[in-house]
């Protein structure tokens, strides 16, 4: 059996505290090696943390709620902007999970051994120019009334794809 798919899960500019839990604890379960979150992205309390402490410990709580224990079972990192640029130099492929033009159906995508999953913001998703940067854009196929499924949903979902995928893939 070869080895599973690497996965770093992006979560940029998520405004939700239990999005972002039900982001960590749904990683952890598919057995992603890092989250980097950035932007306005909330994070659990890190050593030498530049928010106010009451901050970081509010936010910590908060995302404790859904995360349940999996924010301290997954590294995670905390940077401005997502190194795409760096993860890109580093192998990986940067792939978004939004509804574009060019995206291909989630069910149809074959998953690289390196990948980067960019996850955007709840309401407007992945940013154009970051959009710009990422090397395949992924997008869950729906037939219901609403637009999109909630961000941390729509994670678990193209985190479970990449996750039995790369079973597949690796029990030959």
């Amino acid at each position: 059996m070869g080895k599973m798919a690497e996965i770093i899960v992006l979560a940029h500019n998520i405004r939700s505290t239990h999005n972002v839990g039900a982001i960590f604890r749904t990683s952890e379960g598919f057995g992603a090696a890092h989250i980097i979150c950035s932007g306005y992205t909330p994070y659990p309390a890190i050593e030498h943390d530049p928010r106010l402490p009451h901050i970081a410990e509010k936010l910590t709580k908060q995302i404790h709620k859904t995360a349940l224990g999996a924010e301290t079972l997954v590294p995670f990192s905390y940077e401005e902007t997502p190194p795409l640029a760096r993860l890109s130099q580093e192998g990986y492929t940067i792939v978004a999970l939004e509804q574009a033009e060019d995206s291909i159906a989630l069910p149809e995508y074959e998953p690289p051994a390196k990948i980067a999953l960019l996850l955007g913001e709840e309401v407007h998703g992945v940013e154009p120019e970051l959009l710009a940067q990422c090397h395949d854009t992924v997008e869950i196929p729906m037939v219901g009334q609403k637009e999109s499924f909630n961000v941390s949903v729509a994670a678990g979902i193209a985190l479970y794809h990449v996750f039995s995928k790369s079973q597949q893939n690796h029990h030959i």
